[in-house]
């Protein structure tokens, strides 16, 4: 399931909007940042290159620990994405990673209202981990059981 803007009651199947393109992608966050989250999105992510600009946020520091002792960080780091420590940021619209107008982001986040991650005319698609990592592979909204 894709909770589509700006509520995340606004639910389709992936199967019903698979390909919408995308500009970014957002794994992680306070809310959804735990280990488990960022071991599925790695799982997808080795051995392959995003295609694009795609941020991961471990939930705390003893997580992104972690995210570094069990080689993690070093997947994503291979896939092409940026690794931050802790802390809020574009889920909140406040920095690194903030959308433009236009631009749409699928994220693991728990929020997708407008303005959420940036300007009011930009779009949030809130998905799973393994929904994130299998769109930030492709450039857009894809199913990740092709990578499972």
């Amino acid at each position: 399931m894709v909770a589509f803007p700006h509520l995340p009651g606004n639910g389709k199947p992936i199967g019903e909007c698979a390909g919408l393109k995308m500009d970014q992608c957002y794994i992680g966050s306070c809310t959804n940042g735990r280990i488990e989250d960022l071991r599925i999105a790695a799982n997808i992510l080795k051995g392959r290159q995003v295609k694009i600009r795609t941020i991961v946020v471990p939930a705390t520091p003893v997580i992104w620990k972690q995210t570094i002792d069990e080689g993690l960080a070093e997947i994503f780091y291979d896939a092409g994405c940026v690794v931050s420590a802790p802390t809020c940021g574009a889920c909140l619209g406040g920095f690194m990673g903030i959308l433009a107008e236009g631009e749409k982001c699928v994220s693991t986040t728990n929020r997708n209202f407008v303005g959420r991650m940036g300007s009011p005319k930009s779009e949030v698609y809130l998905a799973s981990p393994a929904t994130a990592a299998a769109s930030a592979i492709e450039g857009k909204l894809a199913d990740p059981r092709k990578y499972i």
